[in-house]
């Protein structure tokens, strides 16, 4: 999968994460952040860490480490499904 392909779901993947209900299409600069971390970490608990962090940064308000690790698990996943179809 190229990387543009992986970008767009790791995208699509956020968007429907909406962890302040805000509606889809209220995320993008988290977004970017969260995506950089995917590529950066490989970590289930530190990519969900970076994701409260991220997102608390911007909202002032902290998403639960459950729920954060549940879309860690997903990024990864779209992130290693990438890697074996190179």
């Amino acid at each position: 999968m190229e990387t543009a392909l992986m970008n767009l779901l790791l995208a699509d993947e956020l968007n429907e994460w909406d962890p302040f209900e805000i509606g889809g299409g209220s995320y993008d600069t988290e977004i970017a952040d969260a995506i950089q971390a995917v590529y950066t970490l490989n970590d289930e608990k530190e990519l969900a860490e970076r994701l409260q962090s991220i997102y608390e940064f911007s909202f002032e308000e902290v998403i639960p480490f459950e729920n954060c690790l549940i879309v860690a698990k997903k990024l990864l996943s779209i992130k290693n499904d990438s890697s074996c179809s190179l």
